[in-house]
C-alpha cells in the first residue's frame, strides 16, 4: 500500500513528459510543412528580435552620439553615412529597432489587456454592462484615430510612457471589438453554463472556460494589431510627435534624413539613406503578415494547396 503513491506519481510524471514531446514534435511536423512565405517571416523577425537585443553590441557606434561630420557619405568608417547633426545612421538604425519595436511590443500588450478584458467581461455579463463598454467603443471609434492621437499627445506630450498608453487605449477598441464577438459564440456553450452553476467566478470562468476557446484568432489580432501599432509608433513620430529626439526611431530618421531624398541625381548612395529605414518598416511589416496568414490558415482549417 505505501508504495501505491509513489507508484501513480511516477506514471503522471512520465505522462506529463510524453504529453510535452508529443506537443514538441507535433510542433515541428507543423513548422517543416510551413510555407516558404512563413518561413521567411520568421527569420526575418528573428533577425530582428536579435538586433533589438543586442543593440549595443551590434552599433559600432552609440544612439545619440554626434560626429564632427554632418551628411558624412557612406564609408567603411561610417556605413551609410551621418545625419544633419552627425549621428551614425547604421547605429541609429539598430537603436531604431529596439526603440520602435519594442514600445510598438508593450503598446500592443497593454492594448490587449485592456481591450481583451472588457471585452470578455461585455460578453459574459451582457445587459447594461456591455451597452455601456460598447458605446464607449463606439464613440471612441467614430473618431479617426491618428487624428485623435495627434490629439491626445498634444495635451499630454509626447513621452514614451504617454505615447504607450494613448495608443494602446485607442487601439484596444479594435480588439474589443473582436474580443467581444468571438466570446459570444463561447459563453452560451453547455460548458460555460455548467462553471457558472457550479458557482465560479467570473473572473475564473473568462480565463479557464472562455479564453483558451478563442486563442488562435486573438494571437493572430496581435499579431496584426502589432503591424498597425507599429506603423502609427512610426507615422507619429515622422510627424513629430512620436519617439522624442535623441532616441532613435525610424519614423523620425526617415523625416530628419528626407532633404537627401533631393541630391539623389547628384549622389545615389545620399539618396537612398531616407529610404533605409522606410525600408526597415517595411520588412518587418511583411513578415510579421506572411506569419500571421500561416498562422490563420492553420487554426482556420483551411489547407494551403485549396
Amino acid at each position: 500500500m505505501s508504495d501505491a503513491p509513489e507508484t501513480y506519481s511516477a506514471k503522471d510524471e512520465v505522462g506529463q513528459i510524453k504529453s510535452r514531446r508529443t506537443r514538441w514534435e507535433r510542433a515541428k511536423i507543423e513548422l517543416r510543412k510551413a510555407p516558404y512565405t512563413a518561413w521567411f517571416g520568421m527569420i526575418v523577425i528573428a533577425i530582428y528580435v536579435f538586433v533589438a537585443v543586442f543593440a549595443p553590441v551590434l552599433a559600432p557606434y552609440g544612439e545619440a552620439e554626434v560626429h564632427p561630420t554632418p551628411y558624412a557619405p557612406w564609408s567603411p568608417e561610417f556605413i551609410f553615412g551621418t545625419d544633419q547633426i552627425g549621428r551614425d545612421i547604421f547605429s541609429r538604425l539598430i537603436y531604431g529597432a529596439r526603440n520602435t519595436m519594442g514600445i510598438a511590443f508593450m503598446t500592443t500588450i497593454l492594448a490587449f489587456i485592456i481591450g481583451g478584458g472588457l471585452g470578455l467581461m461585455a460578453a459574459i455579463s451582457r445587459g447594461w454592462t456591455d451597452q455601456i463598454i460598447s458605446r464607449a467603443v463606439d464613440v471612441l471609434m467614430a473618431i479617426p484615430s491618428l487624428i485623435f492621437a495627434l490629439m491626445l499627445l498634444s495635451i499630454f506630450g509626447s513621452s514614451v510612457p504617454s505615447l504607450i498608453f494613448i495608443i494602446a487605449l485607442l487601439d484596444s477598441t479594435r480588439v474589443f471589438r473582436l474580443t467581444r464577438a468571438v466570446s459570444m459564440n463561447v459563453v452560451v456553450m453547455e460548458y460555460v453554463e455548467a462553471a457558472k452553476l457550479r458557482g465560479e467566478g467570473l473572473s475564473w470562468v473568462m480565463r479557464k472556460e472562455i479564453l483558451p476557446n478563442i486563442m488562435p484568432p486573438l494571437v493572430a489580432e496581435f499579431g496584426l494589431r502589432f503591424c498597425f501599432v507599429f506603423l502609427t509608433i512610426a507615422a507619429l513620430s515622422f510627424l513629430g510627435v512620436g519617439i522624442q529626439p535623441p532616441t532613435a526611431d525610424w519614423g523620425s530618421m526617415v523625416r530628419d534624413n528626407a532633404s537627401l531624398i533631393q541630391f539623389a541625381q547628384y549622389d545615389l548612395k545620399a539618396g537612398i539613406t531616407p529610404l533605409l529605414p522606410a525600408a526597415a518598416i517595411a520588412l518587418l511589416t511583411i513578415a510579421v503578415n506572411f506569419v500571421v496568414d500561416w498562422f490563420l490558415m492553420k487554426t482556420s482549417g483551411l489547407r494551403d494547396d485549396v
